[in-house]
């Protein structure tokens, strides 16, 4: 069995071709190695919290005062300081620069401070329409439950209807009672009146 099938692997390979000189393919079975990047890598969760500390901090007061106060020491250094001395003459090309560096950077991390300030909205926002479809529904059941037991209680007898039947009940008890009150004494009456006659015929 082992010639023939060495037989099949030279029929299906070229001849010549080697065990180095083959392509090997992938693997279903086993992880792909990690590539290599020439660019650095980093934790983008990470880099978003910083430039969101950033962005407070430069939209607070503590970095209007700051920024204010080294901009007034470097024009005050560069213009009274001795001429050895100053590192940036008028028209303090260089403060420009600093400036203009400072905000080509708090622009971009201020507008992704705010793209992430978006997508935390976005899911409350989704979170507070599930739950607020969630609170409809809710309501929807307890109005149709609502309904329902005053159906129901539509058909059950309640405390008032049970005083009023109990009410007529007896009121005809008592005029059952009364006629027949009535019914004896006028059948009293009538003895009464027919015993002297007949004390008269029996004499």
């Amino acid at each position: 069995m082992a010639p023939e099938r060495d037989g099949v692997r030279e029929q299906r390979h070229p001849a010549g071709a080697t065990a180095a000189g083959r392509v090997r393919t992938p693997r279903l079975d086993q992880p792909r190695p990690p590539r290599r990047r020439l660019l650095p890598e980093w934790d983008p969760e990470a880099f978003g919290r910083l430039s969101e500390r950033i962005a407070r901090f430069l939209g607070t007061g503590r970095f209007i005062v700051w920024m204010t106060v080294v901009i007034i020491v470097w024009l005050v250094w560069n213009v009274s300081a001795p001429e050895e001395l100053r590192f940036d003459e008028y028209p303090f090309i260089f403060l420009t620069l600093m400036l203009s560096l400072q905000a080509s950077y708090a622009a971009p991390l201020i507008l992704l401070a705010q793209n992430r300030q978006d997508d935390r909205d976005r899911v409350n926002l989704e979170q507070d329409r599930k739950q607020d479809e969630r609170v409809i529904a809710d309501t929807e059941y307890l109005t149709r439950e609502i309904a329902a037991l005053r159906i129901g209680l539509g058909e059950v007898a309640t405390r008032d209807w049970i005083r009023s039947e109990l009410q007529d009940m007896m009121k005809d008890l008592e005029e059952r009672q009364n006629g027949h009150r009535d019914h004896h004494g006028s059948i009293a009456a009538m003895r009464a009146q027919r015993s002297p006659g007949r004390d008269a015929d029996d004499r």
